[in-house]
């Protein structure tokens, strides 16, 4: 099946449920990126900021970037104002470096706070209680041209459904709670969850964006 094809029946399937599609094209060329524009996407994730920074002057100007992977501190300066969002912020230290380099070249970053419910060790991110303590404190309201939009995370890398789904309920469960501690967050509404093997269970679980590469471009070429 083309890629073409690919990503007009996972917009058919997704857009009337008001999930948004992330075409994860990490180490994909841009000729498949190419195609799957031309086929409607414009929302493409990238995890390296060497590989986005070199595909984003080939790809046309209305396509909006996400930065998916964990993102090194001594790459902020780079990235910063050149994406759309940033979904893996994993600590405070490094939003405050996204903050206070997005002063400085005054932009406005969006990012997303990554929530660590996994099994894996190796996996980022904040705890579910590291991150309501966050946002209970009100430290958000330290950033000066930073927007958090809401919530990314990833399941248990596991065949084991039950434990798929109670990670993806995790999730969900922690963007209530941050709202519930801080009920005047605006724009606060993103859950970013699910990929090519477990986006209907996210979505069944609350995910609005889903980030999906190998069902639409086949196996990364490294």
């Amino acid at each position: 099946m083309s890629i073409a094809l690919k990503i007009q029946q996972l917009q058919a399937s997704l857009s009337p449920r008001g999930v948004e599609l992330v075409a994860v094209s990490k180490f994909h060329p841009v000729e498949r990126l190419i195609e799957a524009y031309n086929a409607g996407q414009r929302i493409f994730g990238e995890s390296r900021v060497s590989e986005l920074l070199d595909k984003i002057p080939l790809m046309p100007d209305d396509v909006r970037w996400h930065f998916i992977g964990h993102l090194q501190t001594n790459k902020v300066r780079r990235l910063v104002g050149n994406v759309d969002l940033i979904e893996s912020v994993d600590s405070e230290r490094l939003l405050k470096m996204i903050d206070d380099e997005s002063a400085r070249k005054g932009v406005t970053s969006r990012v997303l706070m990554q929530i660590h419910v996994a099994e894996e060790e190796t996996k980022f991110g904040f705890s579910p209680d590291e991150l309501i303590k966050y946002f209970s404190e009100r430290k958000f309201e330290d950033l000066k041209a930073t927007h958090i939009c809401g919530v990314m995370g990833m399941a248990s890398n596991t065949d084991d459904i039950d434990r798929i789904r109670a990670d993806f309920k995790a999730i969900a469960l922690c963007r209530r709670q941050i709202l519930d501690a801080a009920p005047d967050l605006r724009d606060f509404d993103t859950i970013s969850m699910g990929m090519s093997d477990d986006h209907e269970i996210a979505i069944d679980e609350g995910s609005n964006l889903v980030r999906i590469g190998t069902e639409i471009f086949g196996r990364r070429e490294y």
